[in-house]
């Protein structure tokens, strides 16, 4: 068996926060990150469509909640999930609540939104250190399910050299890392959110 592919993409809706949302009956992998770490080219290549996701020319200014209707093929058969886009973190420093970082609205979203199995957290491989997106961490995983996964994913892995790909695998040992540019690591992010969604375990390359 091959690993899934994405075969088909839409833009649904976007939403303010969890009440005008789209319907929570799909299971859905959300998107969140930094507003300069690529969120939009990570969707626009998860799903091989180069506008599916549009970036903000301002980063930080995009506030609303992006759904998006996902079909994959795998095994001869169609799985359906939604990718969700949360609006970036911004460039602020990271306040003493983390509530500070997100609109209250978009808090309630990734609290309260009981359709979300997957968050993929995006982090810029050249400064995996950054104390947002630490801070950022610690604080979902203080509310995280038992059937909610959360995803480190290291972007613009191809802007590293040997040595500091060598010094982010020992830090974060298991980390995914990707490429938008190159088209580096998309097979395991699938794969992952199959694993977890739809209990897929097994596959061939």
């Amino acid at each position: 068996m091959a690993t899934p592919r994405v075969v088909d993409a839409e833009f649904m809706k976007s939403a303010q926060a969890l009440a005008d949302s789209v319907d929570d009956t799909v299971s859905e992998v959300v998107f969140l990150g930094r507003s300069n770490v690529g969120k939009s080219s990570t969707i626009n290549g998860l799903t091989s469509r180069k506008n599916l996701a549009k970036s903000s020319a301002t980063p930080g200014k995009t506030q609303l909640i992006n759904f998006f209707d996902i079909r994959y093929i795998y095994d001869d058969k169609d799985w359906s999930i939604r990718f969700v886009d949360l609006p970036g973190f911004g460039y602020a420093k990271v306040s003493k609540d983390l509530k500070g970082v997100w609109q209250k609205n978009l808090v309630e979203f990734i609290k309260h939104r009981v359709s979300i199995r997957v968050f993929i957290h995006l982090r810029d491989a050249r400064h995996p250190n950054a104390e947002i997106d630490r801070g950022v961490n610690e604080y979902v995983k203080r509310f995280i399910r038992g059937d909610q996964l959360y995803l480190d994913v290291f972007t613009k892995i191809d802007k590293l050299n040997m040595k500091e790909k060598r010094a982010l695998k020992k830090k974060f040992p298991g980390c995914i890392t990707i490429s938008n540019s190159k088209r580096i690591g998309y097979d395991v992010v699938h794969q992952k959110i199959f694993e977890h969604i739809f209990g897929v375990m097994e596959w061939s390359n």
